[in-house]
């Protein structure tokens, strides 16, 4: 292990993803024994996601799946990556972080997102609409005062003095929202390394402490296999792939496929261009290409911490290469020495 990752923490997200044939319910209590062994690997952060009615991801109430995930654990923060704030009031998702803290105290992490529901009947059946998340900073302003002073008379009880450390998952201009908040940055190469790292280097110039002491904090999101070899592990990765795909041309996200499904589908020439490009910007290879990648990944972005969402239709491979991952980067036997310098640094982030 080199000295750039020592410092660094791992974390995972987890998106409660859907194999054919597999029923939601199902899926849901494996991404609960995944935060256990996330756990017992040694990793800091095990998030989940909120999707609505999406075939092929089963985490639809996030701060419920936290509650369990919490309770089947004892260490490891539990948060969410994210809560969709423009799907909810604000004085409801407070009071919902409110109880988690009050139940699992010192261990839950709020992160929070500007998506909307994904197509226009979800977005009814929530009952907001893409104004709201136009509407992003005003409510991100409210929740924030609820874990304060309360607003305008209104009051989130149980959370009003608690800690709750807030994160705001961000691309492009989101990034410049983090630092205008003084909030840590959870950011994804979605438009490219290159378009990150701009955002990035913004981030931390424009960033506007929130509270005494508190500095820019980053967190890089992104896929990480690890196999015996490097087309074993790149192979891992086109279930997912095709998933966007097929989302893409057909509009409904689904369950993920078997490798060798895939591989013997004919596919149109836009299908296989999506695939490509899906199969792009991941980390992934035997032990010595991944520590190689995230090697350059932390020096160029100077993250502070790796958030880990890595969907496989194999599950048994994912956890071996979650595991393995654990095991190249110390988690087992440093963990606990990575979170106090990582505390030192990161301010409001826990």
């Amino acid at each position: 292990m080199t000295s750039a990752l020592s410092s660094v923490r791992f974390s995972i997200l987890d998106r409660s993803r859907v194999r054919r044939g597999q029923s939601h319910p199902a899926a849901l209590r494996e991404t609960v024994e995944f935060a256990r062994l996330a756990q017992e690997w040694g990793y800091h952060r095990f998030w989940v996601s909120e999707h609505h009615s999406v075939p092929g991801v089963a985490g639809s109430a996030p701060t419920v799946l936290a509650a369990a995930a919490a309770a089947a654990t004892s260490r490891i923060r539990i948060g969410t990556g994210g809560v969709m704030l423009p799907n909810h009031q604000p004085l409801v998702v407070a009071e919902q972080f409110g109880v988690l803290e009050s139940l699992y105290p010192g261990r839950i992490d709020m992160g929070l997102g500007r998506s909307v529901g994904f197509t226009d009947g979800v977005r009814r059946a929530l009952g907001h609409d893409r104004s709201d998340a136009e509407d992003f900073d005003a409510r991100l302003a409210e929740l924030l005062a609820y874990f304060t002073e309360g607003r305008q008379g209104v009051h989130a009880w149980p959370a009003e003095g608690l800690r709750v450390p807030a994160f705001l998952l961000a691309t492009g201009s989101g990034a410049e929202r983090a630092a205008r908040f003084g909030l840590p940055l959870v950011i994804a190469p979605v438009g490219g390394e290159d378009r990150m790292v701009e955002a990035i280097e913004r981030y931390r110039a424009e960033f506007r402490p929130a509270l005494a002491g508190a500095e820019p904090y980053v967190i890089v999101s992104g896929s990480i296999v690890i196999a015996d070899t490097t087309a074993q592990a790149h192979r891992l990765l086109l279930p997912e792939a095709w998933s966007a795909a097929f989302a893409r041309t057909r509009g409904e996200f689904p369950p993920l496929l078997p490798p060798a499904e895939i591989e013997a589908r004919t596919m149109t020439d836009r299908e296989r261009r999506i695939v490509d490009e899906g199969l792009r910007g991941h980390l992934y290879g035997t032990e010595d290409e991944v520590a190689d990648h995230l090697e350059r990944l932390v020096s160029r972005t100077g993250a502070d911490e790796i958030l880990v969402h890595t969907s496989t239709y194999d599950r048994a491979a994912r956890l071996d290469s979650h595991r393995r991952l654990a095991l190249l980067t110390g988690l087992s036997r440093s963990s606990a020495d990575v979170c106090d310098r990582a505390d030192a640094r990161s301010g409001r982030a826990a």
